[in-house]
């Protein structure tokens, strides 16, 4: 259902209570919302990977479209598991609850496409849990914890590795490496969100050619590679120039795979 409850009703939401609940941030562009089926099939996933069902009705999606009658933007959905349940049990029969809401884009995203972006490595590290890992559940307290660390001057973004020291991916974007011809990219079976932009750059990757692969990677691979480039849904492709004191190069094909992902 559409949020439509009095504010006593949200502070017993769920979402609010305990972060249960899932979220998905969507482009907008020319009127239209880029991988609208992607998104919402992911968010069904995570939900089931949560223990509930979550569906979309034709009223909801309706409400997407009508809301992305714009240039150019974002879309948050929110989705919530609903109300009830007794403390951290859930409702046997949860009514799962639904909010959009439309944003212009970080003014920023054009510059970092332009120009490619520096990482600093991050102090925080991701904790491994496979039950969650992958999905983009409300439990965002590493992201916030890492957003408030300062980055140093020149600086665009963090670099995040798990407790383990594997590369998961930046604050806010998923990472891949190009090593010895290889396209490779962390794999997400334990921490970091597998978001809707990388599975997209995969299949691109695939149909131009490249060889591509998915497994951990550690933070002394990062010296092997040749090109490093980051993806979200909303700045699409941002190549990597910088991580600490390792330069890289820019990767030749992003143009190319902008004008694929967008296809």
């Amino acid at each position: 259902m559409l949020e439509d409850k009095p504010v006593e009703s949200i502070l017993v939401d769920r979402a609010l209570a305990y972060g249960d609940g899932l979220f998905a941030t969507m482009r907008v562009l020319h009127g239209r919302i880029l991988w609208l089926a992607q998104h919402l099939a992911r968010l069904s996933d995570g939900a089931e990977r949560l223990g509930f069902t979550l569906t979309f009705s034709d009223d909801i999606r309706a409400q997407l479209i009508h809301l992305a009658q714009q240039p150019s933007g974002c879309i948050k959905l929110h989705v919530s598991r609903g109300i009830g349940g007794r403390g951290y049990q859930a409702s046997a029969h949860p009514n799962p609850i639904i909010r959009m809401s439309f944003h212009p884009l970080p003014e920023h995203y054009d510059a970092w496409q332009a120009n490619g972006i520096r990482l600093s490595t991050s102090r925080v590290r991701l904790g491994r849990q496979p039950l969650l890992a992958g999905i983009k559940h409300l439990n965002r307290l590493e992201q916030v914890l890492i957003k408030q660390e300062q980055l140093p001057a020149g600086v665009d973004d963090y670099l995040v590795f798990d407790d383990q020291e594997h590369l998961i991916e930046t604050s806010i974007g998923n990472i891949f490496l190009m090593i010895n011809g290889k396209v490779c990219c962390p794999s997400h079976g334990h921490a970091g969100v597998a978001g809707v932009a990388r599975s997209q750059v995969m299949l691109a990757l695939l149909n131009m050619g490249f060889a591509l692969e998915t497994r951990p990677i550690r933070r002394a691979e990062l010296q092997l590679a040749e090109h490093v480039f980051t993806t979200n849904s909303l700045f699409g492709i941002v190549d990597i120039i910088q991580i600490d004191q390792l330069n890289f190069c820019r990767f030749e094909a992003t143009q190319r795979l902008r004008q694929q992902i967008l296809c």
